[in-house]
Order: C-alpha cells, then structure tokens, then sequence
C-alpha cells in the first residue's frame, strides 16, 4: 500500500477488549495518530492510548463529515487513523470511505468481526450464512405485509431464502423484535435463535439456545448480535400455475379468481423479473399477485383491492403463501398509488371504473420496458381499454389483444367431457422502444 499513497488514512477495526486484540501494527498506528475519527464510545474505549495534541472527530451521527475530516489531516500531511468495529469490510465503514475518496487513500486493518466471534462461541459454522444488517430506522414492530420502506424488510426477505442468517442489530431493531417478525411470519418453530452481548467484554453473555417465542419476551444488552438457523426444511413451493383450489376464494361465489390458464398466461405477458416492481390493481383473491411475487423474489409487489371481503381472503392467501414481498391495502385504485413506486408491472384484474384514468397514470409512470396486462370478461370494459390506449398511440404506446379460451375435462359416467371455461380477454400495453431507450438514457 506504502506505494501507492505514503500517507493513507488507516481503517482499524477494533473490538471492546480495546488493545488488548489488536496487533502491534495496529496499537503503533493508533498511538501516533494525530487526528483519530471514531463514534463517541470507540474513542472513549481507546482515549488514554492517543498521544497528547491528538485531534479527535466523533463521527456519531456525523457520518457523512468523515471524508472531509480524512482529506483535510492528509492535506495537512498529518497521520489519520479511522476506528472502525470488527471488519470495516463487513457492513463497516471502509466501503463508504472507499467510495468517498479514492481507494488508495485508505489503508484497512480488519480484526475479527462480532459476528464470527459469536458464530465461534457457539460452534456454528458460518461458511455459508447470509449477513443482514438491521440497522435501518426505526419503523416499529414489523407487521405481515410491511412495505420495502420498513427496516427489517432484509431480514424477511432473507428468512425466506437462506438457512442460516447473522444478524447485526441496532437499539431499536433488537433482538426480541427480531423474534417477534418471526412470530408475525409464522417461521416461530422454524428457526432457532442465539444472542451473543457485550461480545470481548467482562459483562459477555451469549445465549445460545433461544426459541423465538422465548426471545420475544425477552430483553437484550444494546451492545449484542443474532445468529438464526433453520431447525425445520425450508419449503419448496411451487412458484407459478397453481391449481385454482389451491386459493381461498369468495363464498358461495366461489370462482372469483383468476383462472389458472389465464393467470398463467397474464403472468408470461407481464415479462416479471427477480427484482421487479408489481402492482396487482383489483386484487380480488390475490392469485396473481402472490404468484407474482414468488416469480419476484427480489422484488415486491402493492396490491389493492376495494372489496372488503375479497381483502380478508386475499389475506388468508397471503398468509398460506409464505412470502414476505406482498404488501395488500383495502382501497380502491388510483387512491393512494401516488405513494407507490414506478412499477416495471401493473396488471389489472378490476377496474372499478376508473379504467381510462387507470391506463393513463399506468402508462405514464411505467418503467422503461415494463408492461401493463389487463384481464376482461365483458366487452364493455375491452371496448374502453382498447380506446383508451389507441388514443395514447402518439405517445409511443403500444398494445395487442389476446383472447382465451380454455376448456376443462369433466366426469360423465365413465368417460370424460370437454366443459368450456368463459373467454378472457388479455390486454398488453407497453411504451415504444425509441421512447423507452430516451427515457433510458435521461436516467
């Protein structure tokens, strides 16, 4: 590094033991520094160790000061040094210095961080975990279908997708909480817990066989982080075309929903993505949606619905479905989707006539190369969609008409029949390409 910058800013990690588990190097750097940046307890940790003359910056809550703290000592040719917790790699501070002053600057001195201390305390390999950071704001108690906005929206997500997980936590993302979203996901007897506190100190605990319905009534330390292991296998759902039984649908009304022929058929045309963004407008029993949002696991989907009824069912659905990137409000569209984000996919199972406006603010707001899929079973309703879209041709949009018509076999005696479900009409709508790739590069 020496040759690449003679006086780099050195990012030590350090831990709550203070010198005691750094290396010489480390200590010599820390001990000459003449401006030393690090949170008000880490300077606190390390105070009577700086030389006299020493200029300290508490980069609590000043973050974003820490760049020009470290270009000002290096114009000053003074030597800098940045503390930083465990690993400054892993979910520490030296990627955001990195991308604030160039790489070269920096000079990084990891130590152990909490993490692998508490998976070594316990034994748990640690090879193939994912690391999530809660340290998100604050967003209260995670409730099922809580949007990307809320802090612990990672951790759900990963819930999902990975056996193991560790957790770096914060004040108010502790680790009860934590709990409590497992409860609320009902993943309660899937997963066991570990909390290691005041990891390096003489007041270390680490509880290492925690339910998470014990957890969640518990108090932690501030200072602490979790480790989650499957105990039960994770399932294997199926992801697209599910038999239309497989829903909770309205009684006696039963049938309510998207068939499986044209919810599949819609899904292929909605040209879904892993990180996409769908709106399920007129959600009904939320068959699309849900299905939808298995395809998407990376991404989410904001689904309304203005029946009541149909809300409670959808919820049911929601809740046999196991996902956590489902977000269902009662309402009726375009109320509230000013708050939505830019969708890459809208489908239209209900219109609530506000169709022409609908396919109107859809459009405009669509991402580049999104879609719009609409379903029709009455030609009233296509009439106005078509119309509505011919007259945004000159907008560059875009749009063709599919109709569907499936037929079952049925039972009679000992042979089997042919019975005719009743057509669908499925509109497509997209922005043209030459102004998709305008709206592209103005991006």
């Amino acid at each position: 590094m020496s040759d690449k910058d003679p006086n780099p800013c050195h990012v030590i990690g350090v831990l709550d033991d203070g010198m005691a588990s750094l290396s010489a190097t480390a200590g010599a750097l820390i001990r000459s520094a003449d401006v030393v940046i690090g949170g008000s307890r880490t300077l606190a940790l390390f105070n009577d160790w700086f030389k006299p003359g020493a200029v300290h910056h508490d980069l609590t809550g000043a973050l974003s000061r820490v760049p020009d703290w470290v270009r000002a000592a290096r114009e000053q040719l003074q030597r800098c040094v940045v503390l930083a917790t465990g690993d400054p790699l892993c979910h520490g501070i030296a990627p955001y210095l990195a991308q604030h002053l160039c790489i070269d600057a920096l000079e990084i001195h990891p130590n152990l961080s909490t993490l692998q201390l508490a998976c070594a305390r316990i034994g748990l390999a640690w090879q193939d975990a994912r690391i999530v950071s809660a340290h998100g704001k604050d967003a209260g108690e995670w409730v099922r279908g809580s949007t990307p906005a809320h802090g612990l929206y990672p951790l759900a997500q990963a819930l999902r997708a990975h056996d193991r997980l560790l957790v770096l936590t914060s004040p108010c993302n502790s680790p009860d909480r934590i709990a409590r979203l497992l409860l609320a996901e009902g993943l309660g007897n899937d997963f066991q817990m570990a909390v290691a506190e005041r990891l390096q100190q003489p007041q270390e605990r680490v509880l290492a066989q925690l339910s998470p319905a014990d957890a969640a009534q518990m108090q932690f330390a501030d200072l602490n982080v979790v480790l989650l292991w499957r105990q039960v296998p994770a399932p294997r759902p199926v992801t697209f075309g599910l038999p239309d039984a497989h829903y909770h649908q309205r009684q006696p009304d039963k049938g309510l929903i998207t068939k499986q022929e044209v919810r599949a058929v819609s899904l292929a045309r909605l040209q879904l993505r892993a990180d996409s963004i769908v709106w399920d407008l007129g959600a009904g029993s939320g068959s699309v949606g849900l299905e939808a949002a298995r395809l998407c696991p990376r991404g989410h989907v904001f689904a309304i619905e203005k029946n009541e009824a149909d809300v409670a069912i959808a919820g049911r659905n929601h809740e046999a479905f196991g996902i956590s990137n489902y977000s269902l409000q009662h309402g009726k569209a375009p109320e509230g989707l000013d708050s939505w984000p830019a969708p890459d996919a809208v489908f239209i199972g209900g219109s609530g006539g506000e169709l022409a406006t609908l396919i109107g603010m859809i459009l405009e707001r669509l991402r580049p190369q999104g879609r719009l899929v609409m379903n029709f079973v009455t030609l009233e309703n296509l009439a106005t969609a078509t119309a509505a879209l011919q007259s945004l041709q000159d907008l560059g949009v875009q749009w063709d008409v599919l109709q569907l018509q499936a037929s079952r076999s049925k039972p009679i005696l000992h042979m089997h029949r042919m019975v005719a479900e009743n057509p669908v009409w499925i509109v497509s709508a997209w922005r043209g390409q030459a102004d998709q790739a305008r709206e592209a590069s103005d991006a």
